[in-house]
Parts: structure tokens; sequence; C-alpha cells
């Protein structure tokens, strides 16, 4: 279940299983259902519960789960604000068959209860939420009760993950059908607890009509055309990457971005170094070769030779005009391109130069900015939401767009984007992004399709950290990457 359902998409498919024969009482009843089963799961001792139940379908989903708790043997106080018979006709259906009382919807339903069940406003919230709701929130995450949401904490909108107001802090939230990427977008993800996808009988083929073009980041998104070597392959044919080095006392971060890609698969690694910069490069590296390029014209020369098809340049680069001359001469060759950092911040001032240089050539180019630095470059875009933030950065670019952090969103010029979900906090450390890049660019070199290859990229620099754990600094990621491929091969069955 790759695809992530933004609000709007989710009523979609809520409506074309309703036209194509399954009962909207039956999709409600289904998903309180599963509600009630999640929180018997996961509290079987606890006697009491509350139930808060708001004005749409969502309040209605809570309705049928305080009515198959009370089944359970729980003791259910139910709050409601309101006349039910003016909720949607299907969550007034369900109220009618609750045949507990319907208390005041207020934090005095607290009082006895050991777990809530947040049904109060679901992913589609279209405004902030104020007053008396408010209160209620904040009552509920000042309790410190545990919380099960029901579709989404209520005040976080399920297409951003954006906080509109306030939000409830869950201890577990159940969703329907598909993810929202506003369970994997920063904040929501954070206030989401762990999240478990119900089946309430929405059939998968209502997909096929809806045409989703946004993903989870797994493996199973990208694994089936990853790169692995060949039985009769050969170093020449994994691709020969080229990374781009500052000078002598910048070096750092393009040795790291050259591991990065040597582990990532590629055949063969050259750091391109200023000359001053030769000795040191040379000093600190064996399996990766390196070459004299001072400028741009010499940089040209080096890229003239095509068996050198991916090019990163920007860690450590600098940033000025140095730096953009190299990037126009490696744009104007034939190799797929990664640009971070420098070569990003170089271009701060006259981006439409360099994205008109991007969309004029047909070998791809990914841009790996972190917030800073893509803000700088194509300033306030998508109106604060990072999905659609990288999606127009995309298309307005030309590039595959690699926007960084604990949620990183990689989003293709036509359309398609990923959300990962596999990461850790220490990745909070000088060059991890250097190590990103490059192992973006092994990739590259290996030829696979730009969106899969850096979306792989991410997943697997996430996962080695993960392995890795407690800290972490930059120099240790590549060498949990074979720990990374041996997980993903293993995944694959005996083929590898």
């Amino acid at each position: 279940m790759l695809e992530l359902l933004t609000s709007e998409e989710m009523g979609q498919a809520d409506r074309l299983a309703i036209e194509g024969g399954v009962p909207g009482l039956e999709l409600m009843e289904n998903a309180g259902r599963a509600v009630a089963e999640e929180v018997s799961a996961r509290f079987p001792d606890a006697s009491e519960v509350a139930v808060l139940c708001g004005p749409g379908n969502n309040g209605g989903d809570g309705f049928v789960a305080a009515r198959h708790l009370l089944d359970k043997g729980y003791a259910v106080r139910l709050g409601f604000k309101g006349d039910t018979s003016r909720l949607p006709p299907d969550a007034a259906a369900m109220a009618k068959a609750w045949t507990g009382d319907v208390e005041p919807l207020g934090a005095a339903l607290l009082a006895r209860a050991e777990i809530v069940v947040d049904a109060l406003f679901g992913a589609g919230l279209a405004r902030p939420i104020e007053g008396d709701f408010a209160a209620l929130i904040e009552a509920v995450n000042a309790s410190g009760l545990p919380v099960v949401a029901v579709d989404v904490p209520s005040g976080v909108d399920g297409t951003t993950g954006a906080v509109k107001g306030i939000a409830v802090r869950a201890a577990a939230t159940v969703t329907f059908f598909r993810f929202k990427p506003g369970h994997l977008l920063l904040p929501g993800r954070a206030l989401c607890g762990v999240t478990r996808v119900a089946d309430i009988g929405i059939p998968d083929s209502v997909l096929e009509t809806i045409k989703p073009k946004t993903f989870a980041n797994e493996p199973q998104l990208w694994l089936s055309h990853f790169p692995w070597p060949a039985p009769q392959g050969h170093k020449y044919a994994r691709g020969h990457a080229v990374v781009v080095s500052g000078p002598a006392f910048s070096t750092g971060a393009a040795r790291l971005g050259a591991i990065g890609a040597l582990r990532a698969g590629a055949g063969l690694v050259t750091v391109a170094s200023p000359k001053d910069a030769v000795a040191v490069n040379a000093a600190q590296l064996t399996a990766i070769m390196v070459r004299a390029a001072d400028d741009a014209n010499e940089l040209a020369e080096l890229l003239a030779d095509e068996r050198k098809n991916a090019v990163l340049i920007g860690p450590g680069a600098g940033v000025g005009e140095r730096t953009r001359a190299k990037v126009v001469a490696a744009l104007a060759s034939n190799a797929a391109i990664v640009l971070d950092a420098d070569a990003l911040t170089s271009f701060a001032s006259d981006a439409d130069a360099l994205f008109a240089a991007i969309r004029s050539r047909a070998a791809p180019v990914a841009l790996t900015p972190h917030e800073g630095e893509f803000s700088r470059l194509f300033g306030p875009i998508g109106e604060g939401a990072k999905l659609e933030a990288a999606r127009e950065a995309a298309a307005r670019s030309g590039a595959l767009l690699l926007l960084k952090g604990s949620d990183t969103v990689v989003a293709a010029p036509d359309g398609r984007a990923s959300i990962n979900a596999t990461s850790s906090p220490w990745l909070a450390t000088a060059g991890t992004g250097d190590v990103l890049a490059g192992m973006v660019l092994g990739l590259m070199a290996q030829r696979m399709d730009p969106f899969e290859g850096v979306s792989a990229a991410v997943w697997m620099h996430g996962r080695a950290a993960q392995l890795f754990g407690p800290g972490l600094i930059s120099e240790d990621l590549p060498g949990m990457l074979p720990a990374v491929l041996r997980e993903l091969a293993d995944s694959r069955g005996p083929a590898v």
C-alpha cells in the first residue's frame, strides 16, 4: 500500500466505492469497528473510554466505535455537541443506532477515562480549530491520557501534515484504505503515534481512476528497478561518477560524497580536484581516483570522456562565480548531474538561468537542498506545504527535487512524489547530506530511473542511520550501506 491519498483523493475513493455498490453505512461501520478493535488490542485491561465525536463523518465513525466498545465490555462515555440529526446522513444513522447516553462535549468526559477516542475532525479539516473544540483538545493533551485517533489526530491536515490551530497528540491512529501524506509529513507524523491502515471495504480498483502520484518511500516503490550487479558485469558497466572537490581547506565534503557514490554501487569514482587540493584528496583516498580540474574549462575537458556519466557538484565547493561556472560546464555535458549545497546557493540570485540550463538538456538533474538552500533558490512556494513546495520546485526547475529533512520529499517534474519515513535523529550532524548526495550520484551513475534512484538513496540513507544508531557521524554512513544492501538483497529472495 504505497499510494498516499490526499484528503480530496480519499473522498473520491469513498465516492467511487459507494458508486460501485459498497454502502456508505458499511464503510462507516467497518471504520468504527476497526477503531474499537485497535483500542481493545492496545488497552485490554482498561475499563472506561471517552469517545469524542465531532460534527462530520469522523464523528459518525466515533459513534460506531463507541457501540463496539460497549459490546466489548468497556464503560463508554460519548460526547457530542449539537443535534445528531444534523450530521451527514450516514453519521446521523450511526448516531441513531447508539443506545447509550450522549453527553455534552467537554473536559468533564475525561474525569474517569483511561483512554480517549478522538473522532472530532478528520483529515479534510477546512479551517483552524478554535473555541470550545480547541479548549477540549488542550484538555485532552494536558490529561496525559492515551488517545486513539480516528483517521488523523484532530487538527492535523491529512494532505499537508500541518496543524490547524491546535491538534491532538495521539498514541495511535487508525486510518482507512491508504495512508495520507499528513501521516508521514511533519508535524503531523509526530502527532499520530503508531498509525495503522484498516481495510474498510474500499476496493483497490478505485486507484485506477484516482491515479495517485504520491507514494510512501519504501523499497517496494523502487526495488524491482534497483541496479544489482550482473554476473557478467564489470566496473565499467556500473558507471563512472565524478565528484567536484572544493579547495584545499574544504575537501572533506567531496570525499564523503565520493565514498557514498562508491558504496552505492558506482563502478568507478573520480574526485575532480583543484590543483591545490590534489595532494590533500589523494592522501585520503584509495579506491577513489583523483584528477586535477582547476576550473570550468578543465572540468569540461574531463567530462568530454562520456564514460564519466554522472557528476556531483556542491559539497564544499564554495559559493560564487567559480562554482557557477563549473555547474554550467557540467550541465553542458551529457552526464547526469547532482547539484547540492554550494552549487545551489551560487545560483540564488539567478535561479532562472540554472533552471533554463537544466530544462535544455536530456540527461537528468537532481537538486538536493535542505530547507534553507531550498528557500534561497525557490523563494516562498507551496504555501508552506512541503510536498506541494517540492512538486512546484520540480516542475519549475525541470529537475528531480530532493527536499531534505526528517520527512524528506522527492518530487519529479511529472508530478510523482515520495515521502520518506525511514529516518533517524542521529542524521542531524555535519556531512550526512554530502553522503546522501553521493549516494544519489552513485545510483544515477548506474542509470537507475531518476525518481526511483533518488527515492532509493533517501531510503537507504535513513536505514543506514537507523542501523548505526546513537553516536552516528557522517563517516559512519557509507560503512553501513553493505548491511542495508544485504537486507534489500535478502528481501528479493535468491535472485541476488
